[in-house]
């Protein structure tokens, strides 16, 4: 690498805001939209820190790999009090920003006043916040294009009653907070538009399940890659037993993800010139890449975690980041093996350090990736790993740019 990961998040530009991304799901499972968790230097976000995270919410938060290509995907907004009594929005692309009112947010009339406004300014809204004994002005009703329900305030047959009290209203709905693939088939049924919650990154461990036969193969060669005896041979001699796996390493390790100047044509050339860290990096990818009846979200939530642990760790003078990388790229193995944790680890070959942070969150690599899932979270407030916190969006900004690109070098093979 021309830098270290260090030199290239401090010479970032940081912003004056913290700001995370949630995933939002279409009924298909795609990924639909993000819901921007920012929190600006006092308890609320101000019009200036939206002006000035804009141009990166659009050139990099905003931006996935699905299906082949690069898009941007439309993100919700959360108003404040203060966005909300300003006379008018920074310019903001209609298309791109959804404002996301809480109907709690002011007196009825106001937020019914400035709802109509931005309406008729041809923003997309949303309703937030919305409960199964809550009065809303129907006018407001009628105004949103989205209303967000928190399933984890309904009955099943509360949730029921209530969709067909907001029909006719004709907003899109969206169920918030789900937590699990029943609740996700309830709603499916009931015909709601978007989903949001961890109800797709939470595992649903089959009994003796057994990991797959390729995805041993590279357990194998993971196993010697964490061997200090290992030498490329003895590398080469378990990856050419598997002919598509050699091609698929060399493929990606001749992508331009690396930065390489002249062509790798055999494994052992490839360990000679990125040595056993690069190589336990790449392993590790190609184990969670192609994980079939798996949203390709989960896979890029991966990516994000395990570099951002990675630059954190760097950051903080850890002194092996690569194994933070891995703890956080295989933290949600169990969800796209549909293998339980502790059963998982027992057909792992990883060190007993990395498999204590994987199952029970413990040890310096436990702690670390913690707070990663803080952060992604939106929950800022118990950040404590960094002393300046204007590192952690820095971090988090190069990682998501960084599972892109990885994403379209994997997306290749």
């Amino acid at each position: 690498m021309a830098m270290t990961l260090k030199q290239a998040v401090v010479d970032d530009d940081a912003l004056d805001v913290m700001l995370a991304c949630r995933p939002v799901y279409s009924k298909n499972q795609d990924l639909a939209a993000f819901q921007l968790l920012l929190q600006g230097g006092g308890d609320s976000v101000t019009l200036s820190d939206i002006e000035s995270s804009h141009p990166v919410i659009l050139g990099t938060y905003s931006q996935v790999y699905q299906d082949g290509r690069t898009r941007t995907v439309p993100t919700f907004l959360r108003v404040t009090p203060e966005v909300l009594l300003a006379r008018s929005l920074p310019h903001l692309p209609k298309k791109q920003y959804i404002l996301d009112l809480d109907h709690g947010l002011a007196e009825p009339d106001v937020l019914l006043d400035q709802a109509r406004r931005w309406a008729g300014q041809g923003y997309r809204l949303a309703l937030d916040g919305f409960g199964p004994a809550d009065k809303v002005d129907p006018a407001l009703l009628d105004l949103v294009h989205i209303i967000k329900l928190d399933v984890r305030r309904f009955d099943d047959d509360t949730l029921r009653a209530t969709v067909e009290r907001l029909r006719p209203h004709g907003a899109d709905l969206l169920a918030d907070h789900l937590g699990d693939r029943r609740r996700f088939r309830v709603c499916l049924e009931l015909g709601f538009s978007y989903y949001q919650g961890d109800f797709l990154a939470t595992a649903v461990p089959v009994k003796g399940r057994k990991i797959a036969g390729n995805q041993l193969l590279l357990l194998r060669l993971l196993a010697e890659l964490h061997n200090p005896e290992s030498t490329p041979s003895s590398l080469e001699a378990i990856a050419i037993q598997d002919a598509h796996l050699t091609w698929r390493i060399l493929r990606v390790v001749n992508s331009a993800a690396l930065g390489l100047r002249r062509e790798v044509s055999s494994l052992s050339q490839a360990i000679a010139l990125l040595g056993m860290d690069e190589m336990r990096r790449w392993a590790n990818l190609l184990l969670v890449h192609g994980s079939h009846n798996k949203p390709a979200h989960l896979v890029r939530n991966m990516l994000v975690r395990g570099r951002m642990c990675e630059v954190m760790a760097e950051l903080s003078g850890e002194e092996v980041p690569v194994n933070h990388f891995i703890v956080g790229l295989l933290s949600q193995l169990d969800v796209i093996t549909d293998i339980a944790m502790p059963e998982l680890m027992d057909q792992v070959p990883l060190s007993q350090d990395v498999k204590r942070a994987l199952v029970a969150r413990e040890g310096k690599l436990g702690d670390l990736l913690n707070e990663v899932e803080h952060y992604e979270n939106g929950r800022f407030d118990r950040l404590t790993w960094l002393n300046d916190t204007s590192f952690y969006e820095v971090a988090y900004r190069h990682s998501v740019a960084w599972a892109r690109q990885i994403q379209q070098a994997l997306g290749s093979l």
